[in-house]
């Protein structure tokens, strides 16, 4: 099958149901489906799209494709080599860089979604892995180089490049400022950046770039891989930070000055059995049908000696999210146990939800601040008939200024999360005491937080007898 024949059968394709596709696929010569199956545009998804712009609108000068594992970064950047090595021919150079020469042989050229395997029928690439040298048929180059030896970048010029695991880079700064000032050959030089989003200050100083263009998603994104392969790695580390980061294709970063980071939520995080006991370090977390939270269970809230709901209203009736957290007490230790905040309700959606809340995990207190209408929480728990005490407290410090002894508790040991909460643990790393730098206009996850948790740490009253 030629390739214009290739193309018009997936236009036709492209026009039937799911099944009715099938049955037509099924019925194709084996020739044709793998002619078929050539055409890198016909199975890319989501972030593996090039884009058609940066951010900003400006034209893109590097697209990053910051993504999980398994999520088809090597395939999306061997393509997009192939793409133009096939448009532009002879006397193309394209710099193909890695951490070692090794990794850019084994996984950029020879990997199994290499250069070498995206090939079409026909085109015979030649690999002199001696010389770290490709030829592709059209007459375009491609040229391996080591972020080891950045000076090899030093000199040589290239129309494009493809750079892969930039975290993993020994000499990073200097390689790519290398390869940056001699990638000057052409109309319009451009560079496709595959990672996983590792935190680093050069990633972070390419992502901020005004010609970058950013992609990516998570594992669970590619829907070509096994289906046992996602279920084991889902259920080994969905929610820890290694999940987020690797399978989620989250960057993750501290920073500076915040009140908590990434690696004291990590220590502070535990999960608890329904009877309240602790069972370990990654034991399991149990979830409501009610709030689909990554916290505890309404059953697991056993064993705690109180339990409070932390409200941060929002600042408006048109949509904002309204930070509900439930925390408990046990042996001295604060837990959060659940996040049930809401995101898109009136007034009285959720002030509703916080009273169904309070209602399943069979909280004895409410904190809600007023300076943002705690009193409608007031009002709706009475007209519910919950019969539950309601407190409302006043912002009169800053934000921090709140939430540094409750860091100080986590970093302790004497607070705990109870589960995974990724929200909630993105606006924490994000207080600082200059300010919020974290996800979104306002930490209402973590301020609901806060409140409870200080509620909870208020030191009980001793009870005196005076002698007469």
């Amino acid at each position: 099958m030629k390739r214009s024949e290739a193309v018009a059968a997936l236009r036709m394709l492209a026009a039937l149901s799911p099944e009715r596709r099938r049955m037509m696929l099924a019925a194709l010569p084996q020739a044709a489906v793998a002619a078929i199956a050539e055409e890198w545009w016909w199975g890319v998804h989501g972030g593996q799209h090039e884009p058609r712009a940066a951010q900003n609108g400006l034209p893109w000068r590097v697209w990053a494709i910051v993504a999980g594992r398994g999520f088809g970064k090597t395939r999306a950047g061997a393509e997009w080599v192939w793409a133009r090595a096939r448009a532009r021919g002879e006397g193309t150079r394209i710099a193909l860089v890695a951490a070692t020469r090794e990794e850019a042989a084994r996984v950029m050229v020879e990997g199994e979604s290499g250069l070498i395997a995206c090939a079409r029928s026909g085109e015979a690439p030649r690999w002199t892995p001696s010389r770290g040298h490709l030829r592709f048929p059209g007459g375009a180059q491609g040229f391996v180089y080591s972020a080891e030896r950045p000076d090899q970048l030093r000199g040589p010029q290239h129309h494009f490049a493809w750079v892969d695991e930039l975290a993993k880079w020994r000499h990073a700064e200097a390689t790519w400022d290398n390869l940056m000032l001699g990638l000057r050959l052409g109309p319009q030089p451009r560079t496709v950046l595959t990672t996983t989003p590792r935190p680093g200050p050069l990633l972070k100083r390419i992502l901020a770039l005004p010609h970058t263009a950013q992609t990516g998603g998570g594992t669970a994104e590619n829907p070509h891989l096994p289906a046992d392969f996602r279920d084991a790695v889902t259920a080994l580390y969905a929610g820890t930070r290694l999940g987020r980061q690797e399978l989620d294709g989250v960057l993750l970063e501290d920073v500076q000055g915040a009140l908590w980071t990434r690696q004291m939520l990590e220590q502070a995080r535990i999960s608890l059995s329904p009877s309240g006991e602790r069972v370990g370090e990654r034991g399991s977390s149990f979830a409501s049908p009610d709030f689909p939270s990554p916290g505890l269970s309404p059953e697991g809230e056993r064993g705690m000696s109180r339990v409070v709901v932390g409200v941060d209203p929002p600042a408006s009736a048109h949509g904002d999210s309204c930070g509900i957290i439930v925390c408990g007490m046990a042996d001295g230790v604060g837990y959060v146990l659940a996040d049930c905040t809401i995101a898109g309700a009136r007034p009285e959606g959720w002030a509703r939800r916080v009273a169904a809340a309070a209602q399943a995990w069979d909280a004895q207190l409410v904190v809600a601040e007023k300076n943002q209408g705690g009193d409608m929480v007031a009002s709706v728990l009475r007209a519910a008939s919950v019969g539950l005490p309601v407190r409302l407290v006043a912002a009169t410090l800053s934000k921090a200024a709140r939430a540094e002894p409750i860091a100080l508790h986590f970093e302790t040991g004497r607070a705990k999360l109870a589960g995974f909460f990724p929200e909630l643990e993105d606006q924490l790393c994000g207080l600082t005491y200059a300010g919020y730098e974290g996800p979104g206009r306002s930490p209402d996850r973590a301020d609901a937080m806060v409140w409870a948790m200080t509620e909870l740490f208020k030191p009980e009253r001793e009870v005196r007898v005076r002698m007469l």
